[in-house]
């Protein structure tokens, strides 16, 4: 015979309750912070759009008398690889140019990093990123 009062194994409805709180809790902070950090890394995209107009630009330059400021002379398109950002190449001359890469879809929630920019003046490069500053490169 069995005594009385044997203890039930298990969890109450309560405890789990607590359980899947905790866990909510706990995602809610880390689910925006990981939308941060795959914002940042995707700059990467504009990062590798904008060093190769620079390395085509010398390229175009090395065989003409100015930068082009026409994307499909370089042999690239408007869109960067992954297809983050946006490319166009302005303000172009016998020595300089400036190329934008400016954010599309759902890179356009980088606030702090809306467009990047590198601007080329006699052999040498300035970066720039708006609102961001140099936190964009």
């Amino acid at each position: 015979m069995k005594a009385a009062n044997t203890k039930a194994l298990g969890f109450t409805l309560i405890e789990l309750m607590i359980v899947v709180a905790v866990v909510a809790i706990l995602a809610a902070i880390a689910y925006p912070s990981y939308q941060n950090y795959i914002l940042k890394s995707q700059r990467a995209d504009a990062h590798d759009a904008l060093l190769r107009i620079q390395l085509e630009q010398e390229r175009w330059r090395a065989n003409n008398p100015a930068y082009t400021g026409d994307l499909s002379d370089l042999g690239l398109t408007a869109e960067s690889d992954d297809g983050h950002y946006q490319l166009a190449i302005s303000n172009e001359s016998g020595s300089s140019f400036t190329a934008t890469a400016t954010a599309q879809g759902r890179q356009a929630n980088d606030s702090n990093c809306q467009s990047i920019t590198l601007v080329v003046t006699g052999g040498s490069a300035a970066r720039d990123g708006a609102p961001g500053g140099d936190d964009c490169w």
